[in-house]
């Protein structure tokens, strides 16, 4: 064998002999036959797998982002509303308020002119009271003092009503010239 070796002389290492060369390339493409038969529609499934799921996911997505969106735009027309609807009754409050508050004036105001008149009315009676015991005292006074001065009773009703009549008739003219 090494005398074959030595025939042949110098081979370069880097070129294959041509036997090896076609054995080599005939097991390439046997065994890229078989990769592409059985191992390529595999990884292209699963590409195309992985490329949906890409897809779908971003999809479902922008589905997320619009529903989020469409719940955004129903919470801030709620928000709106709701605010609006506080404010509503805020100054429904405010006018209730101010409707109760002039009821309680006016109700003060009734219940003061009531106690007024009920005061005056009081007063009146209590000075027409006074005046008539006022009348009578003063009257039977008068009577006593007439009767002393005259020196004869006026016992008499009818005459000592004569008598004080005309004293206080007097008595009233003389204050009223005073005035």
């Amino acid at each position: 064998m090494m005398t074959f070796l030595a025939e042949e002389g110098a081979q370069n290492p880097l070129i294959p002999e041509p036997v090896e060369l076609v054995i080599g390339l005939i097991a390439f493409f046997i065994v890229f036959g078989v990769l592409g038969k059985k191992l390529l529609p595999t990884i292209q499934k699963t590409l195309d797998e992985r490329q949906d799921a890409i897809e779908g996911g971003l999809e479902r997505a922008q589905e997320a982002q619009t529903e989020a969106n469409q719940t955004l735009e129903e919470y801030k027309a709620q928000l709106a509303e709701a605010r609006h609807e506080a404010a509503r009754i805020t100054e429904q409050a405010r006018e209730q308020g101010a409707s109760i508050i002039a009821e309680m004036r006016e109700e003060g105001q009734r219940q003061r002119d009531a106690i007024i008149a009920a005061g005056h009315a009081q007063t009146e009676a209590d000075r027409r009271q006074v005046t008539v015991a006022l009348r009578q005292e003063v009257g039977r006074m008068a009577t006593d003092l007439a009767g002393r001065v005259v020196g004869e009773s006026l016992e008499d009703a009818a005459r000592q009503s004569r008598v004080v009549d005309r004293f206080l008739e007097d008595l009233e003219e003389k204050a009223e010239a005073a005035r």
